[in-house]
């Protein structure tokens, strides 16, 4: 090969270079006021883990993630063969025509256009094996990437086949990226397919080469083919150039989004560094819309996660607001996104933010008030405090108190098993705090958890057991205290195990609800599914582990209508119930009040069945 006679510019190579530098502008001051947006503790973080071995671990993340798109394969290989041939193969063209400068014109590297535009500057005047050899990786790369683009287009049209029932509604900033990018490398293609007489090619690019000079010889009038290469740079300029106002934001912030994440850095609010890293990682891809169920089943689609995001890009607060409103808290969507973006976490410092701008006393909570609680709570005590001389408390939580027979329950085994026990809240129990939390009165949250675990913390017992899922989580993750924390499904199972209690088995054919806060955002999976195989037959359904369906009376949605949420309770009992169990298991109060209004299958809490069956 050799350097063009003509010289190594052209004006055609304006469009990517003006967009190449806004770009890499934009980058360079977005990565400035995110880190200044950080608090101190996580600069120092960040920097630590930078300078650390760990970088080595985000670097593999990054690769696996950004450019394989690992977690999409799991979902839907097509829809992961699509995205990892735009993404890698983009990445791969990019690093061969490096190599290629590198090799034969390395005068050019200080040139950004050079590796870009290589088949126009460079002609080919003897075949070596390193030309052969990356003409031949520059065709099957192209081919790679132009066989994504096939899949994107039929992907439009027919998403169904990629495993998606619903996919993302594009503005039109989006739509004008997307076919930005589209066009790349259709142009490419074609400019390189025509050039393939001078600049030599393979057998995608000289092949059809020769087919089109057939027709026509256009390298002896090359004005012909100078539109094409005008045509594939405004593309990459127009793309580079609409990239931080559109969906592909997440190509510059999802690398360092992972960076922060692995470096121990959280969400405090959405307007620190990592909360708008993590905003603009949202691809918007609409993987997360068919597992929300206030989307697929209530039909509000303006809660779904992608459009929270949006509306916090957009800065309309209003209806942000009104999206963590409405959210379940069920983490679905969570877990669904390939980027792992936490949006309840994000939603819940938008409550956050909305009660600080009308004070918690000011704030509307499911039609009462949250109000200032640290006055009150010094009078606040628990029935059972006095009870020292024990080693289990059992703290059955305001929710179960709401459904009394998983209490009674609980009691009849605390009582069947011998152990020293405190019902420390029988006669009437205080909120763990997490319910408070969820409405975005964190102040409120943090005088609770103060209040309540000097109340736990003067018994000295061994093991505090909740009936309730959301204050074991609470208790597990947010209180400092003396004593294992355990769901009442670990400790039937732990009682089971050591002998203590004994269960008749029975026929029965049981389904098991896993509740989300004990299940997809605690990990409490085989517990309960081994304490009921003890007790009958526990079936299997499509929606175990983390599939699980919320029952919709999550006390995270406070805007939430009824109406909605016994749609949904409804929808999940018809999907448990397909094989005709006897009872519908579930280890959360809130969840079979839910389930108890259908009169469709009985509902038990699994204490009760544990209690109904004791030898």
């Amino acid at each position: 090969m050799q350097e063009r006679l003509a010289s190594s510019f052209d004006p055609f190579v304006l469009p990517y270079t003006i967009g190449l530098v806004f770009i890499l502008t934009y980058l360079f001051i977005a990565l400035i006021r995110v880190v200044k947006a950080l608090p101190n503790d996580d600069k120092f973080k960040l920097l630590k883990h930078i300078f650390s071995l760990k970088i080595f671990k985000s670097g593999w993340e990054i690769f696996m993630e950004c450019l394989l798109h690992r977690k999409i394969w799991k979902k839907n290989w097509t829809l992961g063969y699509m995205h990892t041939a735009f993404a890698f193969g983009w990445f791969l063209l990019i690093i061969w025509g490096h190599l290629e400068v590198n090799i034969f014109a390395p005068h050019r590297l200080n040139l950004p256009w050079y590796p870009i535009f290589f088949r126009y500057f460079m002609m080919e005047t003897e075949t070596t094996l390193q030309g052969s050899f990356f003409f031949f990786m520059m065709d099957l790369t192209l081919l790679y990437v132009l066989s994504g683009l096939v899949l994107a287009i039929y992907k439009r049209f027919r998403r169904k086949a990629f495993g998606m029932k619903r996919t993302t509604k594009l503005r039109w900033n989006d739509q004008v990226a997307m076919y930005a990018l589209w066009a790349i490398f259709p142009l490419r293609f074609l400019a390189e397919s025509f050039y393939s007489e001078i600049s030599g090619g393979s057998f995608l690019t000289a092949g059809v080469g020769s087919i089109f000079h057939w027709f026509y010889n256009f390298t002896e009038n090359e004005i012909y083919i100078r539109p094409i290469w005008w045509a594939y740079s405004i593309s990459l300029g127009v793309f580079f150039i609409m990239l931080p106002w559109s969906r592909y934001t997440h190509i510059l912030s999802e690398p360092l989004f992972i960076i922060m994440r692995n470096a121990g850095i959280r969400e405090e609010h959405r307007n620190s560094g990592y909360g708008k890293v993590e905003i603009y990682s949202c691809s918007r891809c609409g993987i997360c819309l068919d597992p929300c169920q206030l989307v697929s089943v209530a039909s509000l689609r303006d809660s779904a996660a992608i459009n929270y995001t949006r509306h916090l890009r957009l800065w309309k607060s209003a209806k942000a607001h009104q999206a963590a409103s409405t959210c379940l808290m069920c983490n679905r969507c969570t877990k669904a996104c390939p980027v792992g973006v936490d949006t309840a976490a994000l939603k819940l410092n938008t409550k956050h933010e909305l009660v600080n701008l009308h004070t918690e006393k000011q704030y509307d909570y499911l039609n009462t008030s949250v109000k200032d609680i640290s006055t009150p709570l010094n009078a606040l005590t628990l029935s059972g405090a006095e009870a020292t001389d024990v080693d289990v408390i059992y703290f059955a939580g305001c929710m179960t108190h709401l459904t009394p027979a998983t209490k009674l329950a609980m009691t009849k085994i605390l009582e069947a098993s011998g152990e020293r026990f405190n019902f420390i809240d029988a006669e009437g129990s205080i909120c763990c705090g997490r319910p408070v939390l969820l409405a975005g009165a964190r102040k409120s949250a943090d005088e609770l958890i103060k209040k309540n675990t000097e109340l736990f913390n003067q018994i000295h017992a061994k093991t505090l057991v909740t009936s309730c899922p959301i204050c074991y989580k609470f208790f597990k993750e947010n209180y400092a205290l003396n004593m294992r924390v355990l769901h009442h499904s670990q400790y039937i199972q732990e009682l089971l195990k050591i002998g203590k209690i004994k269960i008749n088995p029975t026929t029965a054919k049981i389904v098991f609800h896993d509740p989300c806060e004990l299940g997809r955002n605690s990990g409490v999976y085989d517990e309960p599914r081994e304490v009921l195989k003890s007790v009958g037959q526990l079936q299997s359904t499509a929606y175990d582990g983390d599939e699980s369906l919320c029952c919709g009376h999550s006390i995270a949605a406070e805007a939430l209508p009824y109406r909605k949420r016994r749609v949904m309770s409804d929808d999940v009992v018809e999907k448990l119930t397909t094989n005709n169990p006897d009872i519908l298991a579930t280890a959360c109060p809130a969840c079979k009040k839910a389930f108890s209004e259908t009169n469709k299958i009985e509902v038990k809490d699994l204490a009760e069945i544990v209690a109904e069956n004791l030898v």
